[in-house]
């Protein structure tokens, strides 16, 4: 996930009060429930036309197996600023203001917007919904009354919450990071910060809690000790485990990796990393890993890479669904539309089984060129249409078995014979000295890349 972009000052029209007598039509105006229309042609961009919640794939329906998610910060606190332009975007529910009013209205425009849509689920950070008081007490007060709300409309519409997490990021007293900062009252701030986000996740019913390290990590080696540092964070969320089994949170914890931006290294720069990690300090049985697919690009790796290493080694617990340019080296957090990635992280997720208690949360922004309040809802059905066919593509591609097969017997010496010793751990180098010995050079076997490549293609 990124941080998102706080709302400019400027003066906006005025909205209504955010009175519990706003109706479900106020924020959207002309724009109904989004239907299932498979039959609409390119320029019906207001309706599904893959995306049919009901509908069985082996097994399960497109519902269950997709679990879409919106995310509340670059979906309601998104401007279209970025480093070099100022904000493009305004809404004409959000007055720019940090009052608690402005914050209801945009949560009971969000809400709108999930059910229209037509998605179970949201995230958000706990300070895209509340703004920061003076001090942590009323920071925590403004928290507790917009989860009141967050609570009301949820149990109105149904609408749940995938995960919640806490912004350990964005405020100043974490320049130097979170729970690897070198001081230790900015590290007890941080763990004060997530007591309480455990505590809201819970009241809200959250099924997942998340840990984005957006700091925590190093500009230069010079000022850093990272032994240190990586000791105290794993401390840090052992004590949050700690704490999860002491307010009974039954949600599931995760980490998301992300190799670089803002620093110039975070300590949790892949999947394998993040594994690593968890294992070193005795954390692996308690948190999972969501992945995003754009971060997992900035790391150098393919697009589904990220997400098929974390699920074969049973850490693949959710996945911010989006993408990036990889020409450009940052985080562009774009919908994903390329139907052959949604394809290979669709049959990554079919083959361990869904992503529950996880889901496809849409860590997405709308380009800061897309001002429409319609821009904001094609972004998402292009993208649940983007998943829905690389659901049935991912179905076919399993049920045909060409590719398994491929796969299978590419690794059949280790079914028999010395790879089969080697397998379960019965033999050693002597023996498989001797079995060279005997046996000779190995042959060239063809990996077949091409083929692969070309069966999926015949199928996304």
């Amino acid at each position: 996930m990124s941080s998102f972009a706080p709302p400019t000052k400027k003066a906006r029209r005025s909205p209504s009060n955010g009175s519990s007598a706003d109706t479900e039509e106020d924020f959207f105006p002309g724009i109904s429930k989004i239907e299932y229309k498979p039959d609409g042609g390119p320029g019906d961009n207001l309706c599904f036309k893959h995306y049919n919640p009901q509908e069985v794939v082996m097994g399960k329906t497109m519902e269950d197996w997709c679990r879409f998610s919106v995310c509340f910060w670059h979906t309601f606190r998104g401007t279209g600023a970025d480093p070099f332009g100022f904000p493009t975007i305004s809404r004409h529910w959000d007055d720019g203001s940090n009052s608690l009013e402005n914050a209801k209205r945009r949560l009971r425009a969000a809400f709108e917007f999930f059910v229209k849509l037509g998605v179970k689920y949201y995230t958000f950070h706990d300070r895209d919904i509340a703004p920061e008081g003076e001090n942590l007490k009323e920071t925590n007060s403004n928290l507790d009354e917009l989860t009141d709300l967050a609570l009301e409309l949820q149990e109105k519409t149904g609408v749940k919450l995938l995960w919640a997490t806490c912004n350990l990021f964005a405020n100043p007293r974490y320049m130097n990071g979170a729970a690897s900062n070198p001081d230790a009252h900015a590290f007890a701030h941080a763990a004060a910060q997530v007591k309480k986000g455990l505590e809201i996740a819970k009241k809200l019913g959250a099924e997942n809690f998340v840990f984005w390290g957006g700091r925590e990590g190093y500009h230069t080696l010079l000022n850093t000790d990272v032994k240190r540092e990586l000791d105290h964070m794993g401390r840090f969320f052992q004590m949050v485990v700690d704490y999860k089994e002491k307010i009974g949170f039954t949600g599931q914890l995760l980490i998301e990796p992300k190799p670089k931006e803002p620093t110039k290294h975070q300590y949790d720069y892949d999947a394998q990393t993040v594994i690593a990690f968890l294992k070193t300090y005795g954390l692996e049985d308690d948190f999972k890993l969501n992945i995003e697919p754009n971060h997992t690009t900035l790391a150098g790796h393919s697009y589904e890479h990220d997400v098929v290493m974390a699920s074969k080694f049973g850490f693949l617990g959710s996945i911010d669904s989006n993408t990036g340019s990889p020409d450009l080296g940052w985080d562009t957090d774009q919908f994903p539309m390329d139907i052959k990635n949604c394809t290979l992280v669709m049959k990554a997720i079919i083959e361990q089984g869904g992503l529950t208690p996880g889901g496809l949360n849409f860590d997405c922004k709308i380009r800061r060129e897309s001002t429409d309040l319609e821009d904001m809802f094609i972004a998402h059905i292009g993208a649940m249409d983007s998943f829905a066919r690389g659901l049935k593509n991912a179905a076919k591609l399993i049920e045909d078995g060409t590719l398994d097969s491929l796969v299978k017997d590419r690794y059949s010496s280790f079914d028999k014979g010395i790879g089969a010793k080697v397998e379960k751990g019965t033999t050693s180098l002597e023996e498989l000295e001797a079995y060279i010995l005997e046996q000779g050079e190995p042959e060239l076997i063809s990996g077949k890349q091409e083929k692969c490549e070309a069966i999926v293609n015949f199928f996304a």
